[in-house]
């Protein structure tokens, strides 16, 4: 029996875990039901795929801050709850790289010797495995995120307890950190509503009985949703944690594009009547009525409001996330070297959409549109349909005119050559 099992599994192709799946010991549609939105959930390594220095590593943190010029804001340091200043830990980088907050490597030093938390913002934009992770996130939440990394000394925390504007993933990368986390005292906070505006609210939340009290291990992770409050304090060792920001698209965004939409409608742009008192509210009592129903009036072309609504939470969802960086010297010799038998694939995170008329088919992007021939629509749709593609599987085109049409799309950022493509789940 042993050895059936061990030819069975080996007979089973070796496929990574998606991102969220690296985030969670749970199966995903167990998470989306009753977790994302509502509740934490602490997993640990033993029920995860891997660790996660990978993503990120104690020499990694060295390099980043001694080596890779990082500046402010993409570096900040943390004390005992309050931010420090930037002049403890920034300075000019010399000659040729005169700008003032470039991070001083040896300030850094002085200031975590001291207890400081070091947090590494952004890392989603700097550090190549988590800008991968990052993108595949995205595809998993479907959700913006950012990554940040807090890098803090033996039995310090860097903030007072409080609670995030957006889901977080804690992934425990070193060392041991001790997490607090007690029950929102405002469910699902917005952007604007952030924790100093219920400070006395949070103080007081945080001295009850805590709904979650764990000290994350490396391999460990923790899913916090907004308005969560939490604290954390390093063990006995330094602790490298990474902070995996989600900016959840809600309800409240759907209907605030709603109102922008509606400013097309004439009759929504009126004027409040000459002379009215604007303080009183019963004087606006009428015009509101007035207003309300005029809205709902304009929702009553239900199919077509939803279409221009839709397209402006893509639009804003585009704007909120970056696709894979194309590689402009490799793009360049790739394009000399293509021929029928190199595999592209689309651009990974690129929203792209075809249509075809009788005098051209066209790509579009969030910020172009890219013509071709009308014999390139099926082609053009095999491109955005496939994981990856060749010349020669291009279907309405010789080979000749297949590598014309993706040496076009790979000088536009639209695709890039690969060699092989990642298995995802």
């Amino acid at each position: 029996m042993p050895t059936e099992r061990r030819e069975l599994s080996e007979s089973v192709p070796h496929r990574e875990p998606s991102a969220l799946g690296r985030c969670i010991a749970a199966e995903s549609a167990d998470f989306a039901e009753h977790y994302w939105d509502q509740r934490p959930l602490h997993s640990r390594a033993a029920d995860l795929p891997r660790d996660f220095t990978d993503l990120l590593s104690p020499d990694a943190v060295d390099e980043l801050i001694a080596q890779r010029g990082v500046r402010t804001p993409f570096i900040r340091m943390a004390k005992d709850g309050a931010l420090l200043s930037r002049s403890c830990f920034t300075a000019p980088g010399g000659l040729g790289a005169e700008m003032p907050d470039q991070v001083d490597s040896a300030g850094v030093l002085t200031q975590f010797a001291a207890g400081a938390t070091v947090v590494l913002q952004g890392l989603h934009r700097l550090w190549p495995p988590i800008m991968e992770f990052s993108r595949g996130l995205v595809d998993d939440l479907g959700h913006p995120v950012q990554a940040n990394a807090y890098i803090t000394p033996p039995s310090n925390r860097g903030f007072d307890p409080h609670y995030d504007t957006h889901d977080v993933f804690v992934l425990q990368v070193s060392g041991t950190k001790e997490w607090i986390v007690h029950a929102p005292v405002h469910d699902r906070p917005l952007p604007h509503q952030p924790w100093t505006t219920h400070r006395g609210a949070v103080a007081s939340a945080a001295q009850s009985e805590p709904f979650l009290h764990a000290t994350l291990r490396p391999g460990d992770a923790l899913y916090l949703p907004r308005g969560w409050i939490h604290s954390a304090r390093a063990q006995g060792e330094t602790s490298i944690h990474l902070t995996i920001g989600v900016a959840p698209t809600t309800r409240y965004d759907v209907v605030q594009l709603l109102a922008t939409v509606l400013g097309d409608d004439a009759a929504l742009r009126r004027a409040l009547p000459l002379g009215i008192n604007q303080t009183d509210a019963a004087a606006l009592a009428d015009k509101i009525s007035e207003a309300v129903a005029l809205t709902v009036k304009a929702l009553s072309d239900s199919s077509l409001l939803s279409d221009t609504v839709a397209n402006a939470v893509g639009e804003r969802f585009i704007s909120l996330t970056r696709p894979e960086p194309v590689r402009p010297l490799a793009t360049l010799t790739a394009m000399t070297n293509l021929d029928e038998q190199t595999p592209v694939q689309r651009r990974h995170g690129l929203v792209v959409t075809e249509f075809a008329s009788d005098s051209a088919a066209v790509i579009k992007l969030a910020d172009r549109e890219i013509a071709f021939p009308p014999q390139c629509a099926p082609a053009l749709k095999a491109i955005i349909a496939c994981d990856m593609v060749t010349a020669r599987e291009l279907p309405g085109l010789s080979v000749e005119d297949a590598l014309v049409v993706l040496r076009r799309l790979l000088r536009e950022g639209v695709v890039v050559a690969v060699s092989t493509a990642p298995i995802r789940e």
